[in-house]
């Protein structure tokens, strides 16, 4: 069993050429960091849409809010049109949109870039029925799920995704790059050097985006997948 982490990046056709730009080295430079922590398989489809094999699926989680919290963190411009400005409103609300899948994956082969199986069918699809991409209006309702063939396990972690869901759309982007950096294992004296502020202001912005919640979450999914 594996889990497959798709996702698009939401409203990504407001971003100007340079923020694009800036996107897509950022995913590609965490794809590295990914691999190096989880072992994982990143790939980026079309600059603005992920998949991700996680051969430990307790951590699928984890990395999924990595990759929320990076987005929502990225300092993009505003666009002239005011209807493109409404897009952006949605991509610093949202970031992006992703569904973990759970399950078998019958050709995985890195080498070859072949994902084939259950889990990246079940992610896929979801993502894909939900995208706004060719859509002028953006309606969002749900930007992180869970699918599987055990119906337990989706009710298990349907209430608990859509808790996380609403805890980082809420969340500012300073904020998201403090939780981006702890997902990632760093302390917050850490942190604090990376940013350039003091360790208490890191609290601060840590205790503002419910990063005991956060944590606890992660630890939990973990914990029941491992089960």
């Amino acid at each position: 069993m594996k889990a497959v982490i798709s996702g698009d990046i939401i409203a990504s056709t407001a971003l100007k050429t340079t923020d694009k730009a800036l996107v897509e080295s950022k995913l590609k430079a965490l794809f590295l960091d990914l691999n190096t922590h989880f072992n994982t398989y990143s790939r980026l489809i079309k600059g603005d849409y992920i998949e991700c094999v996680v051969p430990k699926p307790g951590n699928a989680l984890q990395i999924a809010l990595i990759f929320k919290c990076l987005v929502k963190s990225l300092p993009i411009s505003n666009p002239k049109s005011k209807s493109e400005q409404n897009k952006l409103k949605a991509f610093k609300t949202y970031g992006m949109r992703q569904a973990i899948g759970y399950g078998t994956l019958d050709r995985y082969d890195r080498e070859n870039d072949i994902i084939d199986g259950e889990a990246i069918h079940l992610s896929g699809r979801w993502v894909n029925e939900h995208s706004t991409h060719s859509k002028q209006r953006v309606s969002v309702k749900s930007t992180l799920q869970f699918l599987s063939n055990d119906e337990r396990l989706n009710t298990d972690f349907e209430p608990l995704f859509m808790l996380l869901d609403v805890l980082l759309n809420k969340a500012t982007s300073r904020q998201c790059e403090v939780a981006y950096l702890k997902l990632l294992g760093n302390s917050e004296e850490e942190i604090a050097a990376k940013l350039g502020i003091k360790q208490p202001v890191v609290n601060q912005h840590s205790t503002a985006i419910g990063w005991n919640a956060i944590e606890q979450a992660t630890t939990y999914f973990n914990q029941k997948l491992a089960q």
